[in-house]
């Protein structure tokens, strides 16, 4: 018997789109990936090095459940050079990822019908996460007139007696928008202490190209904040995350952690203490090129007719506006695997808000992008579309 849970789960869709180009690739088909989140940069050497050196030192072994001090205080500096906050190392836990500290952050937070506020669209995973420990996730249209943000008036109206947590993500997967620095602020002022938090995705910080994130602990002690190392330092395979968390919470964080996690990969903490020190350079060379694409790729699909009304400053994210083409995102995103060879995001992955939209990722190659928009440009200018 299959646990209910499971079976209400919604599918990954980016990445049945990703299975499917797998499947056309293996019988020859070259296909163009701009649908997954995944720097196309290798891990910055410094980081490498590390993380060999770490193995060569014998550093195989577990380490203390919220992960090493050393890496713990690093954190805190980072946070502490780049917002100007100042957070203790027992308020950080080290986790395999950034999905395991979030998993761990609901598992914390949320007894059964607590709610969750959430922006529609929004990262595909956060309603499963949510639905998994049995909380329910409240959704709040984001409209790209707006930049896909937040409004804090219409968050106001959502809140009940039942709202554990605002969820906010800046800046944003699917959209790369970020919050303004005014609206940050107006929605902490809206959670009670010691009632409700918000919580912070800030796994895309460091990836801003126009303008400035924020943490959302400049504004709030009240809050939880994911991060990591897999976007900003090119490390999703090595698998390192981070959750900050209110000292109240942090013995029961310990617990679930130490129950079913054990501790995070001891040679890669040590590989992300040399990231937050050693890769400053490396960093500022991808942003620079990344910036470059976004660019590149916002002129040509505005070109092909696309509409984006507030250019993304963040992330390496697109999020486009293809109403006029089709109301159907997902048949649209497959039609165009399969008859154009571009691998896109169909918007409906990222909640019913979403549909009518496509996310295209800038996280490849110039080379890449430049020939993934010409098959798009081909595809729409020919007989090959068959949805409208």
């Amino acid at each position: 018997m299959i646990s209910k849970r499971t079976k209400e789960m919604t599918s990954f869709i980016v990445m049945d789109v990703l299975e499917k180009a797998g499947e056309m690739e293996r019988n020859g088909i070259h296909i163009i990936h701009l649908e997954v989140g995944e720097p196309d940069f290798d891990t910055p050497e410094c980081i490498k090095r590390a993380a060999c050196k770490a193995l060569d030192d014998g550093h195989t072994h577990y380490t203390h459940s919220l992960g090493l001090i050393e890496l713990r205080e690093a954190i805190c500096e980072h946070y502490f050079n780049e917002y100007n906050v100042s957070i203790a190392p027992d308020q950080v836990l080290v986790s395999s990822g950034t999905s395991p500290a979030m998993f761990i952050m609901f598992s914390v937070l949320l007894e059964p019908g607590d709610q969750v506020i959430i922006s529609d669209p929004h990262y595909a995973c956060y309603p499963n996460f949510i639905r998994f420990v049995q909380g329910e996730p409240v959704m709040i249209p984001v409209y790209e007139e707006d930049g896909f943000q937040l409004r804090p008036e219409a968050i106001k109206e959502k809140i009940t007696e039942r709202t554990r947590a605002i969820f906010i993500n800046s800046p944003s997967n699917p959209t790369g928008n970020l919050l303004s620095e005014s609206r940050m602020k107006d929605i902490a002022s809206l959670v009670t202490p010691g009632s409700s938090y918000i919580i912070s995705d800030e796994i895309y910080h460091g990836l801003v190209y126009e303008g400035k994130e924020h943490s959302i602990l400049e504004f709030t002690d009240n809050a939880f904040v994911l991060n990591g190392f897999s976007k900003l330092y090119a490390m999703t395979g090595l698998r390192l995350g981070y959750l900050i968390a209110p000292k109240l919470f942090m013995r029961p964080i310990q617990k679930v952690q130490q129950n079913f996690f054990i501790s995070a990969n001891s040679m890669i903490q040590r590989a992300g203490i040399a990231a937050l020190k050693e890769a400053g350079d490396d960093i500022a060379h991808m942003k620079q090129t990344y910036n470059k694409r976004r660019k590149y790729i916002i002129s040509r699909l505005r070109e092909m007719g696309f509409h984006i009304t507030v250019e993304p400053t963040g992330a390496f994210y697109v999020f486009a506006n293809a109403k006029h083409i089709s109301g159907d995102s997902y048949k649209l995103a497959f039609d165009i695997l399969e008859k154009a060879h571009v691998g896109v995001t169909p918007g409906i992955d990222f909640g019913e808000n979403g549909e009518g939209y496509l996310r295209f990722s800038y996280a490849n190659s110039m080379e890449n992008i430049a020939e993934g928009m010409n098959r798009l440009e081909k595809y729409l200018s020919s007989d090959l579309v068959t949805y409208s």
